[in-house]
């Protein structure tokens, strides 16, 4: 007998086989959910999204969000929700008190809460000729471990609040959380101090692949190291990894029109306790963004994995 065994190829999609929906992160399609949220949430229905993660209310009361949602068909699983506000009052984010933010996850009808980044300075503003990106990336560089250790003492208080409320709560990640912190040989990170500082029973993670491969690591070796931590999955392809960097930068490019290895990550994620996968995309765009999504839907809606 010759050649080696292999494994038999799934006869159902991956999406089929785990019986899960394929998400979307709403912030993909920029303005238009504030522009005109029917016709968007339609559109997205028509493409075949049934879950959908909300950036932020879109300029509405979460009535108004969750009403709109219901006429789609589609469900709203997540909301993101600022540590803090970068400007303006503190409505919307973690300094209002608990009862209010599970207020507004509970007329969404949504049970997940996940803070977007970590706690940036009240006032952020870019020097002049900064774009907003190389400012915070600044800021969170000059901060040392007092920034992350300030976002994984609120994700605690704010987690232990909101659990009896029936809302749990989450971090997402971007790139700068991977870059070393201090001079013990890499040792320390932001990524080090959050895992590390937050209490596992009580705060999870929202994954951004594409942020986790634009700083040079291997997903699905990362994803197989958190197992038990991970809770939701942001699926974002990108052209090409290039140098590993930690200021918010990637080439990125629709779901399978990239590098990344989608039969591997989905299954290993799933494996590590996913069970909201949204598609999320960062601007520029070489084509309509509602095209973008429906490219990336119908690659995984096929995918064997």
């Amino acid at each position: 007998m010759t050649g080696t065994a292999t494994s038999a190829r799934p006869t159902a999609s991956f999406f089929q086989r785990v019986n899960l929906p394929i998400g979307l992160q709403l912030y993909t399609l920029g303005d238009a959910p504030r522009q005109d949220l029917d016709a968007t949430l339609a559109r997205v229905a028509a493409i075949g999204y049934r879950d959908i993660e909300l950036p932020n209310l879109l300029g509405k009361s979460a009535a108004e969000v969750k009403a709109a949602a219901d006429r789609a068909g589609l469900k709203i699983s997540a909301l993101h929700v600022p540590g803090a506000p970068i400007g303006g009052p503190a409505a919307g984010t973690l300094q209002e008190p608990p009862e209010k933010t599970a207020e507004m996850l509970a007329a969404l009808g949504a049970a997940n809460a996940v803070v977007p980044i970590m706690l940036l300075p009240t006032g952020l503003r870019p020097a002049a000729g900064e774009s907003f990106q190389s400012a915070i990336a600044r800021v969170v560089a000059a901060a040392g471990t007092d920034i992350w250790k300030r976002t994984a003492a609120l994700l605690n208080e704010r987690a232990a609040a909101l659990k009896p409320m029936g809302i749990h709560l989450g971090y997402h990640n971007h790139n700068m959380e991977f870059a070393a912190i201090g001079a013990d040989g890499g040792k320390t990170s932001g990524w080090r101090i959050l895992t590390q500082e937050t209490e596992r029973d009580l705060v999870s993670f929202e994954i951004d692949v594409g942020w986790v491969a634009a700083a040079g690591l291997d997903p699905v070796a990362f994803l197989n190291k958190h197992k038990g931590r991970i809770r939701q999955l942001h699926i974002k392809d990108i052209l090409a990894p290039g140098t590993p960097n930690y200021a918010l930068m990637m080439d990125p490019t629709q779901i399978g029109d990239g590098v990344l290895d989608w039969a591997r990550i989905l299954p290993a994620a799933h494996k590590a306790g996913v069970r909201n996968f949204y598609v999320e995309q960062e601007p520029p765009f070489t084509i309509d963004r509602i095209d973008a999504i429906k490219r990336s839907f119908d690659y995984l809606a096929a995918l064997r994995a």
